[in-house]
């Protein structure tokens, strides 16, 4: 029987792509075991498009919390692993279901790498597992592109303006006018959706002048889509959310726009392709503001409609001017 690895990381999407080369690692070191990794049923096709992970165990929890409990079934896995935090409830989660071993950060009473506040995600847990004598590349984070044009036709610029949060949300009209801009200059424009963010995305849509152009909304738009449609895109202007961590895994040029989190910590690895836009007080703060404000960051709102569209233009993406 293959060795069963449980990987704890029932978080968001940019969470979960943020720690794909930690479980490249994990897959390397561990060739012929069977990775489960716990996380939202909804992200299945993602894990799937990893390459990495065998299945998905069906796990949710509210917001960004643990999950109470973890639905496996069969013997005890061999080893478990926390990617979701370094607190003592997604510890306990994982210590109920018996595992052989369990790899974490250092708590009282377990040994293991000490936690730090000032690593970039990526960094983070692949430092937590070379502790256990697990190899991982913080820049293997690439997925396999699809083959064939997108829904939308090769080379639109998508426009993603929803986030999880208020913090980290650039205003709707701001969005509008980098989309109007681009229509004026004869780029095609798509602006996608999140689940539950249609309204947004039309609202955005109908101040640009650029009816039709929405994707999504009413649930998460499905995974092959959406990787067909981002990898297929001149390039992708969003916030610090789970698109621009698709971005990156793909390869696909971005304009990220950074508020009450600093780029340090989240941002896209360091390359032309990737523009970051940022406006802190002290570029020293890594975390100057709430993430998960209801509101937008100050930070944030510095940034400007000129800033992104010259950030598109030395991408090489004609983007007009504000009307």
């Amino acid at each position: 029987m293959s060795t069963r690895v449980l990987v704890l990381r029932a978080l968001g999407l940019g969470d979960l792509l943020t720690a794909v080369p930690a479980l490249r690692g994990l897959r390397r070191a561990l060739p012929g075991a069977e990775i489960v990794l716990a996380a939202p049923a909804r992200f299945a096709d993602v894990v799937t498009a990893t390459g990495v992970v065998d299945r998905v165990l069906p796990t949710v929890a509210p917001d960004r919390a643990v999950p109470a409990r973890l639905d496996w079934d069969g013997p005890p896995p061999d080893v478990a692993v926390d990617l979701h935090g370094n607190g003592l409830p997604s510890r306990a989660v994982l210590r109920a279901l018996d595992p052989g071993g369990l790899l974490g950060w250092a708590r009282p009473g377990f040994d293991g790498p000490r936690w730090r506040d000032d690593e970039h995600e990526r960094v983070r847990w692949c430092r937590m597992l070379e502790w256990y004598g697990i190899a991982c590349d913080p820049s293997d984070l690439r997925i396999e592109l699809p083959s064939g044009p997108g829904p939308a036709g090769a080379g639109p610029v998508v426009i993603h303006p929803g986030a999880d949060a208020g913090a980290r949300c650039w205003p709707p009209e701001r969005f509008a006018a980098v989309a109007g801009a681009l229509a004026r200059a004869h780029v095609p424009v798509v602006i996608t959706a999140g689940r539950g963010e249609r309204p947004l995305a039309e609202a955005v849509a109908a101040r640009a002048g650029l009816s039709g152009s929405v994707v999504g909304g009413a649930g998460d738009l499905p995974f092959s889509e959406l990787l067909s449609l981002i990898s297929a895109a001149r390039a992708v202007v969003v916030g610090d959310t789970g698109i621009a961590h698709l971005a990156s895994a793909l390869g696909t040029p971005s304009v990220v726009l950074f508020g009450p989190v600093s780029p340090a910590l989240w941002g896209p690895p360091a390359s032309y392709a990737h523009r970051i836009l940022w406006r802190p007080d002290d570029p020293s703060e890594l975390r100057p503001g709430n993430a998960h404000g209801a509101t937008a960051d100050v930070r944030l709102l510095r940034v400007g409609i000129d800033d992104v569209l010259e950030e598109l233009g030395n991408l090489g993406v004609p983007a007009g001017a504000v009307a």
